[in-house]
């Protein structure tokens, strides 16, 4: 990559967001009937994101991005891309490695799902994040990614809801 953000172009997004609805079997919806709106991998764990925005100091807000932006950076390697993809927005493929510390360009999106998905994965699908904005949640999979952040989120979000998409705790 010549850029370390770039947006995708209309087809490219078009194929990774396609690929994205078939392997998840996203389901986008406001209705908590229809949720977790994808089908969460074996090897996932999802949080509940409802005592963040009532934090005054968003410490706890701060600690959760830093804490999945460097895990899914160390999944990567550094010289490894990952998607970031916004529903029915503009996405992007990015360098992790080259974006987010000084006088670099932020990452283009947060995992904090503020009004919307946010999804990143790394090229081959195998590991990411899925940020649910309605239903207040955030699902890290790939056992490389939860081996370097679930007991560090453990410490910011609490107790999980589900773990490979079953309910385990309060949602």
């Amino acid at each position: 990559m010549d850029e370390p953000v770039m947006e995708l172009s209309d087809a490219e997004h078009r194929r990774v967001w396609d690929r994205f609805y078939e392997k998840f079997s996203f389901q986008p919806s406001t209705s908590p009937s229809k949720w977790p709106a994808i089908k969460e991998p074996g090897a996932s764990v999802t949080w509940s994101l409802a005592t963040l925005p009532d934090e005054p100091d968003y410490e706890r807000l701060d600690r959760l991005l830093a804490i999945v932006e460097q895990g899914l950076s160390s999944c990567v390697g550094p010289s490894g891309n990952l998607f970031a993809l916004d529903w029915q927005h503009p996405s992007y493929r990015f360098a992790p490695q080259e974006v987010g510390g000084p006088g670099q360009p932020a990452w283009p999106l947060s995992p904090y799902p503020d009004g919307d998905y946010y999804i990143f994965l790394t090229e081959d699908f195998r590991i990411g994040s899925f940020g649910h904005p309605w239903e207040e949640s955030l699902c890290l999979f790939g056992e490389e990614l939860l081996d370097v952040t679930a007991t560090e989120l453990d410490k910011v979000l609490g107790l999980p809801i589900r773990r490979s998409g079953k309910v385990v705790g309060p949602a």
